[in-house]
């Protein structure tokens, strides 16, 4: 079954939302949640690393499932604040974000201070020990101008094959250049161009096991000058 709607959004067995614009579902069909602990929690580290002042960064914010995962972990773990900077072209309507999340009882459960501020027009606010900002635009064009530096990246972007834009080498280059010196990145995948442009960056990449079906993922540490 397909639902459709005027959003860019086409819902797929039930409630798994895909993006008509790249033809790519928004999260795992195994598991959405576990997806984003075991690629972008556990490839970075996480929660072990944080600290007040610990700053993560993302491309690609999408229905905040995996601000709202760091969100979990680093309850009772980190006292805050921890920035968290995301990147989104596309921002989804309050509406769909609720529907989709609706999927991830424990992850909705937490998100009520995040759909009253994205429903108010915020993209800032404050959830748990984290510190949001979502800036809206191309990545392309918003990240050169970013004043921050993160300890970890989430790379989120739709699949390299239709949104190849969000994983060029200069976007790379620009994701090391706003990183610090040993710090981090963790992706869902494993496409050799993408390990090469970041490499090309700067980062020392390796490949690590995928997240339920999927054989590989990737991560890695920028490399400091000697």
């Amino acid at each position: 079954m397909q639902d459709q709607d005027q959003s860019g959004l086409e819902w797929r067995a039930g409630d798994l939302p895909v993006s008509r614009r790249f033809d790519d579902p928004y999260f795992s069909l195994q598991n959405g949640l576990a997806e984003s602990r075991h690629v972008f929690l556990a490839g970075n580290g996480l929660p072990a690393r944080l600290r007040p002042g610990f700053a993560v960064a993302e491309l690609g914010f999408g229905t905040g499932l995996n601000m709202l995962a760091l969100a979990l972990a680093s309850a009772g773990t980190c006292p805050g604040p921890v920035q968290f900077t995301s990147f989104e072209a596309y921002p989804l309507a309050t509406a769909d974000i609720a529907r989709a999340l609706a999927a991830f009882p424990e992850a909705l459960a937490v998100a009520a201070p995040f759909l009253a501020a994205w429903t108010s027009g915020a993209r800032r606010f404050n959830l748990g020990a984290l510190a949001v900002e979502v800036i809206e635009g191309d990545a392309r064009e918003t990240l050169p101008g970013w004043q921050g530096r993160a300890d970890a990246w989430f790379l989120d972007g739709f699949s390299p094959a239709r949104n190849p834009e969000l994983w060029s080498e200069a976007l790379m280059a620009e994701v090391a250049r706003h990183t610090v010196p040993g710090g981090t990145f963790a992706t869902y995948t494993a496409a050799g161009h993408v390990r090469r442009a970041l490499q090309a960056a700067g980062f020392a990449v390796t490949r690590r096991a995928g997240h339920g079906q999927k054989r590989h993922m990737t991560a890695g540490q920028l490399e400091t000058p000697a």
